[in-house]
């Protein structure tokens, strides 16, 4: 089945909600109460320069350690099912990532018991560091790059389509 051209991007979209929805649960049932990986019998780095700078000022965990990259490489199988790779494709997939771990932070607290939307606060989340309107600063910076360059993997298919690049697409 073949599904409309129009639709696609959206579709990916709810895949990506999807799929945000259960690694939310699975860290919920991993971390429980403890955000960030907190209570877990992980190692930890708690202050650095380079922790600022790329996490925002959060800890790094052996668990985040093994986690991110896991997810990364789970959102690449797809160019190596195909056995093709683009900047448009990798531009779609690191928007992709971007997006869906906005999406799972944000459910993670929703939908944890010990949090919910009322505690969802710079005073009771204290490894977001940096609040902008209610939200931490990350998923501004995160959903705005995101959706840019998902908008922008898109618009690239639709210049190349009737192209024989545009029979390629993913």
């Amino acid at each position: 089945m073949k599904f409309p051209r129009w639709l696609r991007p959206w579709l990916l979209l709810a895949w990506i909600a999807l799929l945000s929805f259960f690694f939310a649960q699975v860290e919920i049932q991993i971390e429980g109460p403890a955000g960030w990986a907190a209570g877990l019998p992980t190692w930890r780095f708690e202050n650095h320069w380079l922790l600022d700078l790329f996490w925002s000022g959060r800890p790094m965990t052996g668990y985040h350690a093994w986690v991110f990259p896991f997810v990364a490489l789970m959102f690449h199988l797809p160019i190596l099912v195909r056995g093709r790779w683009s900047w448009r494709m990798e531009t779609r997939i690191v928007a992709m990532i971007m997006l869906f771990w906005v999406i799972e932070d944000a459910l993670w607290f929703v939908l944890n018991p010990a949090f919910g939307w009322s505690k969802f606060s710079s005073g009771n989340i204290p490894w977001h560091k940096h609040w902008w309107m209610g939200l931490p600063l990350d998923y501004w910076i995160s959903t705005t790059i995101g959706i840019v360059l998902f908008a922008w993997s898109y618009y690239c298919q639709r210049k190349e389509h009737g192209s024989d690049r545009a029979r390629r697409v993913f």
